[in-house]
């Protein structure tokens, strides 16, 4: 068959899965026992995020992403929820910025120090209050800055224009998923199986599945414009869909899996459409490839383990190694060893930049405001090239922002009863895709503050050139100690 030899040939095959050493892994790390379908770690460039269990309240661990190694017992941490915490977000335009939702019906909006949390943080720099019950999961809006969207077991996701559904056939639990780059769609799915398109500017359930296919967990494919889902069948057998966001009264292409009976967690990467596919509780994690013509889905391999994984976290595009020829990154929560485990997917090149492997792709740079996103505009991610020590040109005119008063925090424009809380006394209503004030830039206007903000940009980037060394120091030692070894493996084999 023709196709067979499309894919024999491909070089994603050699794509393998390559778990860090014990050294470079997270250790002693009390991971959160919480039974939900969440991920429970969040990763960038700069720190890692963890949900921990803790006796009382709630709490999550923020470690710089080069802190490996054994975590010492008393270790500060993130403090400031009342309950449980059950998800926590970065924002992909601001690597010192966290989101995180818990069981006391909050939303939380963290500022991390340049280094780190040094000591117990308990004030949250935004308490979100909206939901009448535990909120269950936090996505950042994809190319708009500040925005934010949250589901609760209230049978609601809300947004900041008012809730998306209030219907009673919504479940508590929700997955959801920017159904376009642009942010302009919004798929979720429930707990009564089915999958739903809605307009998440005016709260219009435009498209809902059959219920016949039960579905879990939902992504989008980028460029291939098809929504997959992680599901079970009538059998309760697990199996991934592919749907047309077009039209969702029929499944493109199916697939049953295996029996198991662990959530699988979709994870895509547009810019080599590769979906890998990790289960909850599952030692395993599979490799695919994704067309958009028949077959659609082809497997690749899988990478594997003896112990389970309760979560993952997964780094950004711009936080991997380009000259390893690293693809992904997975983060592995392993409760039974209290372990977090790198797993880097590599693929075998020669240790050189390759164009093909690294498109561009989305960066850390937001393409337009929350009120342009309001107002009806729609954009695409801000690009960025992997390769070192390339720039691109902003594709968009810039608007500079209006400034008011030195006291004037409300962004300029902003409708009357749509802005996030300032603080914990003021109520907000139905908060998801909420606008946070305009920070720093808004109230920056003595050159002291100003000279101080750039000396603590100036500080952070060479924060980061320090641990790029010494990574680049460990990764030397291992080389030599192999070749220490081989030398000596060979002397042995002479003198014999």
């Amino acid at each position: 068959n023709t196709w067979k030899l499309k894919y024999i040939f491909n070089e994603r095959v050699c794509v393998f899965g390559k778990p860090a050493s014990r050294d470079h892994c997270y250790n002693d790390v009390s991971i959160t026992r919480s039974v939900h379908d969440n991920h429970y770690c969040s990763v960038n460039p700069c720190f890692i995020a963890v949900v921990t269990e803790c006796n009382g309240g709630g709490s999550f661990l923020v470690l710089p992403i080069h802190h490996t190694g054994r975590l010492d017992p008393q270790q500060p941490r993130v403090c400031g929820h009342r309950a449980r915490v059950l998800d926590v977000k970065w924002s992909p335009f601001n690597d010192h910025q966290v989101a995180s939702c818990s069981e006391d019906c909050t939303v939380k909006i963290w500022d991390v120090p340049v280094c780190g949390v040094r000591q117990n943080l308990t004030q949250a720099r935004k308490t979100l209050i909206g939901h009448s019950r535990r909120v269950g999961l936090i996505e950042w809006h994809p190319t708009a800055k500040d925005l934010l969207l949250s589901s609760a077991y209230d049978y609601k996701v809300c947004s900041l224009i008012g809730p998306l559904s209030t219907s009673r056939g919504l479940s508590s639990s929700v997955a959801i998923s920017p159904s376009l780059p642009d942010g302009s769609r919004l798929a979720l799915t429930s707990k009564d199986r089915r999958l739903r398109l809605l307009d998440p500017r005016t709260g219009a359930v435009l498209q809902v599945s059959s219920p016949s296919y039960r579905v879990c967990k939902v992504v989008y494919l980028g460029a291939l414009k098809m929504l997959l889902t992680t599901g079970f069948s009538c059998w309760n057998q697990r199996q991934i869909t592919l749907w047309d966001p077009r039209d969702l009264s029929e499944p493109l292409y199916e697939e049953e899996l295996d029996g198991t009976g662990g959530v699988l967690f979709p994870f895509f990467d547009p810019d080599t459409n590769m979906l890998y596919l990790a289960g909850k509780g599952d030692c395993n994690i599979r490799f695919y490839e994704v067309s958009s013509e028949k077959p659609f889905v082809v497997f690749l391999n899988q990478f594997r383990s003896q112990l389970p994984q309760k979560g993952l976290g997964v780094m950004p595009k711009r936080g991997l190694d380009v000259r390893s020829g690293e693809l992904f990154r997975f983060y592995r929560l392993i409760s039974a060893k209290h372990l977090v485990e790198p797993v880097s997917m590599l693929v075998e090149r020669a240790r050189v930049f390759q164009e093909d492997l690294y498109p561009l792709t989305a960066g850390n740079s937001a393409s337009m405001t929350a009120q342009q996103w309001l107002s009806g505009l729609n954009r695409g991610p801000m690009l960025i090239s992997l390769r070192p020590g390339t720039r691109l040109a902003n594709p968009y005119p810039e608007t500079p922002p209006d400034r008011g008063p030195e006291t004037q925090l409300e962004p300029q424009g902003c409708p009357v009863g749509l802005m996030a809380v300032h603080n914990e006394l003021s109520p907000v209503e139905e908060v998801t895709y909420l606008i946070l004030p305009a920070g720093v830039s808004a109230v920056i206007c003595s050159p002291q503050l100003i000279e101080a903000c750039e000396t603590r940009v100036c500080f952070l980037q060479l924060l980061q050139v320090f641990y790029k060394q010494q990574e680049e120091i460990r990764e030397l030692r291992e080389e030599l100690n192999q070749k220490e070894v081989l030398r000596h493996t060979n002397t042995s084999g002479c003198t014999d």
